[in-house]
């Protein structure tokens, strides 16, 4: 099949035409997300996101131009996306990793602040709403991936991420003290 005959099959709701498009174009999307994003899992699961994303999106697909100039686009984007939503993890998960792991100080003053921040940083996860703080848990202290949240609490990955970024600006801006004060206590 063409590719205008295979989108427009898709919009059909035609499997046929997603088992074809998996098919022809699984490969090309694969490599060019492991090119870009130099590791072979990040590979599989931007390239399984963007054929889910393609039925799921199926309805609205316009192709301005080619399908794999769009497929090539969607593989640019998620890429770009899962550096900065990793850095972004990575960033954060180390900062409050660093607050929760210092040694309590053998000074009173330090041992008593660094109790107090750790105080702060279980208020301000408390403060969360329940669902979300329930995604933090899930993602932070038992090192679960996006994808087996999404499984076990019966909703896409997309809301798990929008969860997980909330969350993260959330804490960011109820917390962003204790780094300053993190600081003079090394």
């Amino acid at each position: 099949m063409l590719n205008n005959t295979l989108i427009n099959s898709l919009k059909n709701n035609d499997h046929r035409a997603m088992d074809e498009l998996f098919d022809r174009y699984w490969e090309f999307v694969f490599d060019a997300a492991f090119k870009k994003s130099g590791n072979e899992v990040v590979a599989q699961d931007i390239t399984q996101e963007i054929f889910i994303s393609l039925w799921e999106n199926r309805m609205t697909i316009e192709l301005a131009g080619s399908l794999t100039g769009y497929l090539y686009g969607s593989v640019k984007y998620r890429v770009i996306n899962y550096f900065k939503s990793e850095a972004m993890r990575n960033g954060h998960q180390a900062e409050l990793s660093y607050l929760m792991n210092l040694e309590l100080s053998k000074e009173t003053d330090s041992a008593l602040l660094l109790k107090d921040l750790n105080q702060d940083v279980e208020a301000a996860l408390n403060r969360l709403p329940e669902r979300m703080r329930l995604v933090v848990s899930m993602s932070r202290t038992q090192d679960r991936s996006i994808k087996e949240i999404a499984t076990e609490l019966g909703v896409s990955v997309q809301t798990v991420k929008n969860q997980i970024t909330a969350a993260m600006k959330i804490l960011r801006e109820n917390l962003s003290y204790i780094l300053l004060i993190a600081f003079f206590l090394t």
